[in-house]
Parts: C-alpha cells; sequence; structure tokens
C-alpha cells in the first residue's frame, strides 16, 4: 500500500503557514524566517494540515495513519478483523449498541461478524472487547421502524451464538457493571472434586471403565464442560479452529480411546484456566475504566431561583454554573467564575503537585478540589470532556494493534495448523507404516491437538499493550495505539520546536529603544518609550500573535490610556504589518520589513544585534521614511526542560531543536537547555526537511511539536509529540503520543516505556514458546499427559499475564 509518509517527503508540503510576520515555530511563536525576519502578527488563520504517516516494514518503521485496517487473530489464531477504532463514529447513521459479557476474545469478535454481516440493512460492525461492547451501524435511510425490527434480529442472532445481548442506550453507564462469579466458582470447585476422585478412584484400583468411574467423569464434564463443548460445536460449524474446537477434540477423543479420568481432568482444568485468565483480563480492563470513574455521576448545579441543587452530569449542558466544595471531585470541564483553590489534576495530566486555579482558569472533570469552594461555568458537554477524549483514545489505541502483536497473529496462524497437521499424522502414521497400537499413538496426538492452541502466546502481546498504554495514560501521557508504543524504543532523535516545549510559549515585553534618543544615552525619555509604545500597541491590538498580546500586555500595564484608532491595517505575509494611526503610516514587523522600506540603518542593525545576543525577539517600529524604535519580548525556558534534556542524552538520544526564530536568540535559548543540535531561522517545510534528513542519518526520530504548524514534520517524525495544554483539543486529535501537562520530562519517561515494554514483550513470546517446545517434545516421547498439557497451556498463559500487567506498575515522572 502507499506510504503517506514516503508521498509526503516526496512532495512539496502544502501545511505550510506564511505568517504575516515570518515563520513560527508553532501558532504562537515568533521566530525569523532569515536573519532577524521573525516576528509576525496575522495568526487569525485556520490550519488544515492531514496527519497521517504510515512508516511500512520496508522503512523499519510502523502503520500510524489513525484510521487502521487491523487483521486480528482470534484466541488460539483464527483470523479475525478488529473494526479500526473501538468507540463507533458521531455519524448521522442510526445505531443499536450491546453489551455482550460473553464477548472479549477475537474468537467471539469472529462469530459474531460472520453471522451479522450478511444480515439485511447492517452496514458496519464496531466491536470493543475492553467494554464487551459491539455497536451496530445500519443504513443511513433505515427508518426508525426497520432499526428496531433490525436490532431485534441482530440481538436475536447473538443469542444462537449463545450470547446474552443487553441492549444500551446513549446514556448507558460507561462501565459496565461486574458479574457475580460466585456461582462459577461452586461449579468449578464441584467439578474439579468429581474429576480428582475420579484419578483417585483409578489410582486405588477401581477399573477405569467402570460404571461409578464414568458417572463422575460424566458428572464433571457437565459441570465444567458443557459450555466448552457448545462453543466448539459453534466453531465447528463454522470452520474456526480455535481452542474451544481443539478442546472438545482432546476430550472426546480422551473419551473414545478410554481416558475417562483424564478427559474430565482436562475440560476442569480448562474451565479453571479461562475463570484464571478472565480474572486477570478484567485487572487489566479495570484499569482503563478506572479513569472514566474518575469523573463523579452527579454535580451541584445552581438553579434559575439562585439554589444549589445536585442533579446527574449527563444531563448537563454548555453554560450551567456548577459548584465543586473542599474534596469533590470536578463534575465536567469549565472556567471559574468564582473563587480559587488548589486542585489536584493527575488523573487527567500526570501533574504530582495540586495547581493553584482561580477566576479564569480552566478545571478538568476527575480534578480534586483540595481546598477552597469555585464555582464553574461548563464549557463542553459530558461526553466531550478531557477526561471522556482520553478514555475513548485509550479505548481505541487498544483495539489497534502494534507491529509485534501483527507478527504473533500472522505466526499463530501458521503454528496452529502445523500443530494440528502434525498431530493428525502422529495419530495415523505409526500405526498404519509400522504396525504399532493405535491408542498410545492417538494419546499423544491428543495431547499435541492441546499443545496447538497458541493461547499463551497471542494473549501475550496484547495483555503487554494494555498494560503500558494504561499506566501511560495515568501519568498524563497519552498514546494512540501500541504501534507508538512499541515504536518509541527504536527513536534516536529528537527534534523539538522551541517556543511552547522547551520554552513556556508566554512571551513578555523587555524592551522599547526609541531611535530618536541618543545612542550613548543611559536610558530613553519617558515621552518617548510612552509613544512608540503606544503606537505599537495600536498595531498589534489588531491581531492576537503572542508577541502582539506581550506588546499590549506591556503597555497596559505602563497605564498609558486609550489606545489610538488604527484604519487602513493590512497584514504584510512573511514580515509584520501596517496601519494608519492619524495621518501617519506605520510600520512593525521584523528585519526583512524595514530593509523592504529602505529605512534601515547601523543604529537598527545594532539594536537588533544586542538584542537577540540575549535571546530576545526584536521587532521594529517605523513609518514611511525612518525606523523609529525597536521593541523586544522574551520566552523562558521551561525549568523542566534541561533535565529532560540531560534524560534524553543519557539514554542516548539526540537532540536537535528546529525554530523559525533568529540564530542568536535559538542558541542562548538551545545552550540554557542543554541541545545537542540547534537550527534556527526555519519555515515549515525546512523542519519537514530536517526530520527527513535526521531520519536517514539515524533511522527512527521524534518530533515535538503543537501538532498543527508544525504539521510536515510530525508526518515525517516515526512518532508526533505534542504538548498537551497549550492546544489540548488539536494535541488529542493529531498528535501519536501528547504530554497532557506540557512536561518535557515525560518524553524520556516515554522511551523509557517503551524500552520497558518492548522488553517484557520479548519474554512474553519466549515463555510462551518455551513451554510450548518443551511439551510438545515430552508430547512425542510420549512423557506428557493431557492434563499436563492443559497445565502448561494455563500456567503459560498466566504467567505472561502476570509477566504483561507489572507495566501497570511502572512509575514515570
Amino acid at each position: 500500500m502507499p506510504n503517506p509518509s514516503d508521498q509526503a517527503r516526496r512532495a512539496a508540503p502544502e501545511a505550510v503557514c506564511d505568517h504575516a510576520y515570518g515563520p513560527q515555530d508553532k501558532t504562537h511563536d515568533h521566530g525569523a524566517q532569515a536573519r532577524r525576519e521573525g516576528h509576525g502578527h496575522d495568526h487569525d488563520h485556520e490550519h488544515d494540515h492531514p496527519h497521517e504517516h504510515s512508516h511500512d516494514a520496508a522503512s523499519g518503521g510502523h502503520s500510524h495513519d489513525h484510521s487502521h485496517a487491523h487483521d486480528a487473530v482470534a484466541c488460539c489464531g483464527d483470523p479475525a478483523s478488529l473494526t479500526p477504532p473501538a468507540v463507533a463514529p458521531v455519524t448521522g447513521a442510526p445505531q443499536a449498541r450491546f453489551r455482550i459479557d460473553q464477548m472479549d476474545c477475537p474468537t467471539e469478535e469472529r462469530l459474531i461478524r460472520d453471522q451479522l454481516e450478511r444480515q439485511p440493512g447492517v452496514d458496519t460492525l464496531y466491536f470493543n472487547l475492553l467494554k464487551r461492547e459491539l455497536t451496530v451501524v445500519f443504513g443511513a435511510k433505515t427508518s426508525e421502524a426497520d432499526v428496531t425490527r433490525h436490532s431485534d434480529v441482530v440481538a436475536a442472532t447473538l443469542r444462537k451464538l449463545g450470547m446474552t445481548p443487553v441492549p444500551l442506550t446513549d446514556d448507558a453507564a460507561n462501565v459496565a457493571p461486574p458479574a457475580s462469579g460466585k456461582g462459577d466458582v461452586a461449579r468449578l470447585v464441584a467439578g474439579g472434586v468429581l474429576a480428582a476422585a475420579s484419578e483417585a478412584a483409578v489410582w486405588s484400583g477401581v477399573p477405569e471403565h467402570s460404571p461409578w468411574v464414568g458417572a463422575i467423569v460424566l458428572a464433571a464434564i457437565a459441570l465444567c464442560g458443557l459450555p466448552t463443548l457448545k462453543k466448539g460445536w459453534i466453531a465447528l460449524r463454522h470452520f474456526t479452529m480455535n481452542i474451544h474446537f481443539l478442546m472438545s477434540l482432546a476430550v472426546i477423543g480422551a473419551l473414545a480411546i478410554g481416558q475417562w479420568p483424564e478427559a474430565a481432568m482436562v475440560i476442569v482444568l480448562f474451565a479453571i484456566s479461562e475463570k484464571l485468565e478472565a480474572a486477570s483480563l478484567t485487572r487489566a480492563r479495570r484499569a482503563v475504566e478506572a479513569l472514566m470513574r474518575l469523573a463523579p455521576d452527579q454535580a451541584s448545579v445552581e438553579q434559575p431561583d439562585g439554589s444549589w441543587a445536585d442533579q446527574p452530569v449527563a444531563g448537563l449542558t454548555v453554560g450551567m454554573r456548577v459548584r465543586a466544595r473542599p474534596g469533590e471531585r470536578v463534575a465536567i470541564d469549565g472556567v471559574i467564575e468564582q473563587g480559587s483553590s488548589a486542585l489536584n489534576q493527575a488523573s487527567i495530566t500526570g501533574e504530582s503537585v495540586p495547581v493553584d486555579k482561580t477566576v479564569g482558569d480552566e478545571v478538568f472533570a476527575g480534578s480534586i478540589n483540595e481546598s477552597g469552594l469555585i464555582v464553574y461555568r461548563t464549557s463542553v458537554a459530558p461526553g466531550d470532556t478531557t477526561l471522556a477524549r482520553i478514555v475513548r483514545i485509550v479505548e481505541t489505541a487498544q483495539q489497534q494493534r502494534s507491529p509485534t502483536q501483527r507478527f504473533v497473529d500472522k505466526f499463530s496462524r501458521i503454528y496452529t495448523p502445523v500443530v494440528v497437521l502434525c498431530a493428525l499424522l502422529v495419530a495415523i502414521v505409526p500405526p498404519l507404516a509400522f504396525g504399532l497400537a493405535w491408542t498410545p499413538w492417538i494419546y499423544k496426538a491428543l495431547v499435541m491437538l492441546v499443545i496447538a492452541c497458541p493461547c499463551a502466546l497471542v494473549i501475550s502481546t496484547p495483555v503487554t499493550v494494555v498494560s503500558g498504554l494504561t499506566a501511560a495514560a495515568r501519568a498524563g501521557i497519552l498514546i494512540k495505539g501500541g504501534a507508538f508504543l512499541e515504536s518509541g524504543r527504536l527513536i534516536r532523535a529528537v527534534a523539538l520546536d522551541k517556543t511552547g516545549t522547551l520554552t513556556r510559549g508566554e512571551p513578555h515585553l523587555t524592551d522599547v529603544v526609541p531611535l530618536g534618543d541618543s545612542p550613548e544615552a543611559s536610558e530613553a525619555s519617558e515621552s518617548s518609550r510612552n509613544e512608540v509604545l503606544t503606537l505599537a500597541a495600536a498595531l498589534d491590538a489588531q491581531t492576537t500573535h503572542p508577541i502582539a498580546r506581550a506588546v499590549v500586555d506591556g503597555y497596559q500595564a505602563a497605564n498609558l490610556g486609550p489606545l489610538p484608532a488604527v484604519t487602513d491595517f493590512e497584514a504584510l505575509p512573511g514580515m509584520g504589518v501596517k496601519g494608519r494611526i492619524g495621518q501617519t503610516l506605520y510600520y512593525l514587523g521584523n528585519h526583512r520589513l524595514i530593509e523592504s522600506l529602505g529605512v534601515c540603518n547601523a543604529r537598527v542593525e545594532a539594536e537588533l544585534t544586542r538584542l537577540e545576543a540575549q535571546a530576545r525577539t526584536a521587532i521594529v517600529l517605523a513609518s514611511e521614511t525612518q525606523a523609529l524604535a525597536v521593541l523586544a519580548v522574551a520566552d523562558t525556558l521551561r525549568e523542566e526542560s534541561r533535565e529532560a534534556l540531560v534524560r534524553l542524552t543519557q539514554m542516548g538520544i539526540r537532540t536537535v531543536m528546529l525554530t523559525g526564530d533568529n540564530r542568536a536568540t535559538a542558541q542562548v535559548i538551545g545552550e540554557q537547555a542543554g541541545v545537542s543540535d540547534v537550527r534556527a531561522e526555519m519555515l515549515p517545510e525546512d523542519k519537514w526537511q530536517a526530520i527527513t534528513q535526521l531520519r536517514a542519518e539515524f533511522g527512527h526520530v521524534g518530533m515535538v511539536g503543537d501538532g498543527i504548524n508544525d504539521a510536515p514534520a510530525l508526518a515525517a517524525a516515526d512518532v508526533g509529540f505534542a504538548m498537551g495544554l497549550t492546544g489540548t483539543d488539536s494535541a488529542l486529535e493529531t498528535a501519536d503520543v501528547t504530554l497532557m501537562d506540557d512536561d518535557l520530562r515525560k518524553l524520556p519517561a516515554f522511551l523509557a516505556l517503551s524500552r520497558r515494554a518492548a522488553t517484557v514483550l520479548k519474554q512474553n513470546i519466549a515463555m510462551a514458546l518455551g513451554i510450548k517446545a518443551v511439551f510438545f517434545a515430552l508430547a512425542v516421547v510420549g512423557a506428557a499427559s493431557l492434563w499436563m498439557a492443559v497445565f502448561a497451556d494455563v500456567g503459560a498463559s498466566l504467567l505472561v499475564i502476570a509477566n504483561g500487567m507489572r507495566l501497570l506498575r511502572t512509575r514515570t515522572v
């Protein structure tokens, strides 16, 4: 298939923003394109950058176009296609949702898909195995009556497959109530006692084929084996070689050759193993469900008469006033209108220290109000909170299959048929070719059938990936899929945007230098500074660029009164802005603008050089005939940036800063942060080219940006990272990995988690295949029994689950 990233690298990037004042690091950067060409306004534009990048195996990459088609393999190796998103997209088409408690494995998914895809009216099926939910999308023109009729047919079909579908409504609880397992435990205990009794009876001298032994065996099979036998029959009818079919064949075969107690022990052990596996996987499932339970179901809402009353969060709408008392969790995203408090938002951003919030600050659903009473106005619908989006992304990511999982699935497709074929040959070749007894060789073949199920192998990867994704989400690192979790370990170079990534992205006015004053003067006159600041602020008030805001904020801090009116305002792409104040036309912009006007001189050059050497970004105010003043703004380095880059260097990662700012400013910031390589005065396409060059040099490369203006570079990188709080909406939607609290130390933490996940994956695959290989050899020489093979299969599955879930205990920043 075509590789979008390769296409992007071959074609000139379209996602290039032509800013009024020159190239920018981000939508809120203020760099220079060439020497001192970095200040620009007019950022009221929209970005439409595709974020598709699929790095194929040939390039050593991975697929991450965010709309994957996933070829899954069911437990024990039967293929099943997992629908790309875990949550059905919101469309105008009518839908029906069901919770199916029996659906937690691709085996069930394939059975359901085979039956429902042919049903009339069914357009698309979306499976969420994590939540055991099925969404059936019908044709867009399906009437309400037909939707009801089709839904009834779907439910009836699911019941025929031995499943119990529970219809869900749009306001149904996100987390399915846990099913009681007391009856199952009692049944398994009783079956286990009976199976052990049959074995003990034979060992004590009772004939193996006596009526008493036969009755005990049948009772054990009836208690523990009927669900397996039923699923095996369903698999046979659908030509699916899954674990239930293989186990059913082994049990029936054992009964046929007279190994009655062993048949009972095999079915009981298998039933116990399924229960244990389900319990282990439920722990991983609940780790994600716990994220959604962080937000309360009820909220204290202001009523029309001014009183307060609790009401369901699901019924809230945008614009309502909600309060959170000390000790309570914030119910929904909003903006504080009254009060102040310290909020613990670790569940959202991973920040370990509570954050002080006051009027005008944003609050997130799930945060804990630690001290004061706050009243906030809701800003989103209940289903669109940052927490809800995080959960949806994590669930979708868990459905997407990593490169290792795809390899394991492909391997298991070959492994199971090959082992079954070997078992068949073991059963018939020795008796037919050499005249040996049938029973011993059939027994060996049955043992091999049990070994043929690669349950431990197939489950080893998803449980590890799910645990890694969940651990990252808990720490405020949002990963879009297992492919990115695995790719992180391969990264050898990281490119970083400057503004908002290494720095805070909050520039402030530092210098106002009127050029009419004598260069020897120690200080500019107060009146001259105020005059040029007023002119610059009047022009900057017409746009929303961060540097413009810094100039306007500086003017307001000086309390110089109302700004004069500006007419004939115009943005000058790549240079700056112009506008008429009174009868005079003024210009405000970068070095290129001043040179184009022909008013640049030695004094301007000297001031620009001086200011840029102090890591400040300078702009020039001019009329049509002369330069009037030089103004400068500065951004501050994040405290954690240097620590993060030190960690990256210690991990053997090359760090490169890509910025549109002037070279002198970039060099100072780079030295402060400890960046290995500083590249300045870069347009978006220059960053894109830098990423392609880094990929050629280092192989796998990460890019840290805001997910919008850096889209060409992000698309060219193997993994794109976004800083969450500076652009949460865009970051959550476009980046491969989002650092939710803008703490750059989470970048090396992600890479460390990726490396640890890769180690666990290798351990799991080695354990699963090693145990199978040992028992395959034992089966061939006749040293393994059926119950030993089942026990080994159970043990291997539990080992890989437990090992994979160790990632849930991973500590990050």
